[in-house]
């Protein structure tokens, strides 16, 4: 959930990332077989595991910034045997229903980069 906070006259938001599930919305695979992450946080620090479709595991590491933005590093082995390491900042806004969806600028250890989306997956397991 995220909470609002009066801090000198201004609102600030903090986001918890814990417990939260979220589901890639770029992925080709088929519904309900998208890779899923489990985040955790304590504190700043956050850290989730992710599997599903192509990805065989991942982990990710790192810090969730004062704004809700994660600035973190991940690894990841696909089905194929091919293991991915690289760096990811994830920018959160707050959907209609309530819901988180991140924007994910990554950048791997071969040079490739690119942007990727997850939305959170609610209690039902539906992420629309």
């Amino acid at each position: 959930m995220t909470s609002p906070e009066t801090d000198a006259g201004r609102t600030r938001v903090h986001y918890d990332y814990d417990g939260r599930r979220f589901r890639s919305t770029d992925s080709d695979a088929a519904p309900g077989r998208e890779p899923v992450g489990h985040y955790h946080q304590q504190g700043d620090l956050v850290w989730a595991e992710f599997s599903g479709a192509h990805l065989r595991t991942g982990r990710l590491v790192g810090v969730c910034r004062a704004d809700g933005s994660l600035e973190a590093a991940y690894c990841q082995v696909t089905t194929g045997g091919e293991a991915i390491a690289g760096t990811v900042v994830s920018t959160p806004t707050v959907l209609p229903d309530g819901r988180l969806r991140l924007t994910e600028q990554w950048r791997r250890a071969d040079g490739s980069s690119g942007v990727s989306h997850i939305e959170e997956v609610d209690a039902s397991g539906s992420d629309r």
